[in-house]
């Protein structure tokens, strides 16, 4: 069993962190009776996802 390095942790991650953030945009964009704190709790959970994807994308680059 090849054992996997740190660049294909990141990118196993990455492709993730992408799925669950498409995953909550459709979601968001899909049901039009959200409540307001359903809205913000979905848009917390995105930014935090976002953050992510972009902390990894940078550590894929090193």
């Amino acid at each position: 069993m090849k054992m996997k390095t740190s660049k294909d942790k990141i990118e196993e991650t990455l492709s993730y962190y992408t799925f669950k953030s498409l995953e909550t945009l459709n979601f968001i964009n899909s049901n039009s009776n959200l409540t307001v704190e359903e809205i913000i709790e979905k848009a917390e959970e995105l930014a935090v996802l976002e953050y992510k994807i972009t902390a990894l994308e940078a550590a894929k680059e090193n």
